[in-house]
């Protein structure tokens, strides 16, 4: 057994110690998910802002991988952040969980259909508030019968509907039915002020978190030789991106490409000034699309109906989104197959001459 498991009724009970103020104020909602998911949480969060009394403060609490997307959020809207990685470390634990019972919050919106129920669910049951809404979770061969117990931390528990759906209509779903407030889902978008650039830019994005999604250097090389000839290209990243890539870096010897490493923030405007952004299925991906540019994605079958392509309601206009698809598409990552040259087969299957040729026939020039 998890020592944490062992010593959560201890540290419970050590975190309760300050009496805290009689009456509850404030809504707190929790988003668990990664970069990506902050991005398209941030379109929905103002949604559930209803629950908030008048002059009460709305606090979302993030991951703090997720922080660098902390500028998209309604400025309205505090933003924190918490340690995951640090969440199973008794005094860390400890830390939290006393600062979320001091809060003394009235609301808890738990905002995330994935759960642990050790990690994000463990923070509502330190916080105790006056009422917590949540949505049925995913269901987990590994955790349902935890995940089941703790149903009793929440007041309401809300079905918005099957396993595969998209995300995003999944948020808004919940909203609705925690305030009572039926609003439409509209398109995706942000408004960003584009960079000023030199010349025309492609700003393309090979990397991602889970390395089975990233399509090889070569089919990138063919990407970029199709771009118009007289634009620069960048190729985004974190800057050790190319340290655990470097299959990649030849790629930067191409002519007029070169590496940027601006954080999402700084990336944000160019990303709208770009004449195309070519992705695999990430946060760049997410926040190009939002900010209005033309959107490549090279995706997975692994998140079809869940993420990318988008639902039609909500679905950025300027967007192509290239996969192939899997008798058992939409596995969420679990992948029943065995890699293809270190990629999911999905992957491994895309057309790189169909993609370049679409980029030739659509590149804006």
């Amino acid at each position: 057994m998890k020592l944490h498991r062992i010593v959560d009724p201890l540290l419970y009970w050590l975190s309760r110690r300050r009496r805290r103020p009689d009456k509850a104020s404030g809504v707190l909602i929790v988003s668990a998910g990664g970069l990506g998911d902050a991005v398209l949480f941030s379109q929905v969060i103002g949604r559930f802002s209803a629950l908030a009394a008048p002059g009460e403060r709305v606090t979302a609490l993030l991951r703090d991988d997720a922080m660098a997307m902390a500028f998209l959020f309604p400025p309205e809207i505090i933003v924190q952040s918490l340690d995951y990685g640090r969440l199973r470390r008794i005094g860390y634990r400890l830390k939290a969980f006393t600062a979320l019972w001091n809060a003394h919050y009235r609301v808890i919106v738990h905002g995330d259909y994935l759960r642990h129920p050790d990690l994000d669910e463990s923070l509502v049951k330190a916080a105790r508030p006056e009422s917590a809404f949540a949505m049925e979770p995913r269901p987990s061969a590994k955790h349902d019968r935890r995940l089941h117990a703790n149903r009793r931390l929440y007041s309401r528990l809300v079905d918005t509907g099957p396993r595969l759906r998209d995300k995003v209509l999944r948020w808004i779903d919940f909203a609705t039915a925690v305030t009572g407030r039926a609003e439409p889902p509209s398109r995706l978008e942000l408004s960003v002020p584009p960079a000023a650039l030199d010349r025309p830019t492609a700003v393309l994005q090979p990397f991602s978190a889970v390395k089975l999604k990233q399509s090889p250097p070569e089919l990138w090389a063919k990407l970029i030789e199709a771009l118009p000839g007289d634009w620069d290209v960048l190729i985004a990243g974190h800057p050790k991106d190319l340290e655990r890539n470097p299959e990649y870096v030849p790629l930067l010897a191409m002519s007029r490409v070169r590496f940027e490493g601006a954080p999402f923030k700084t990336l944000a405007p160019i990303l709208a000034a770009a004449r195309l952004v070519i992705s695999v299925d990430t946060a760049c991906l997410h926040l190009a699309a939002l900010v209005k540019a033309p959107t490549v994605c090279l995706g997975s079958a692994a998140y079809v109906g869940e993420i990318v392509p988008y639902a039609p309601e909500i679905a950025p206009e300027r967007m192509k989104v290239f996969y192939r698809s899997c008798p058992e598409q939409g596995c969420l990552g679990a992948c029943v197959y065995p890699p293809e040259r270190g990629m999911y087969p999905c992957v491994a299957g895309l057309d790189g001459g169909e993609i370049a040729a679409w980029i030739k026939a659509n590149a804006v020039v």
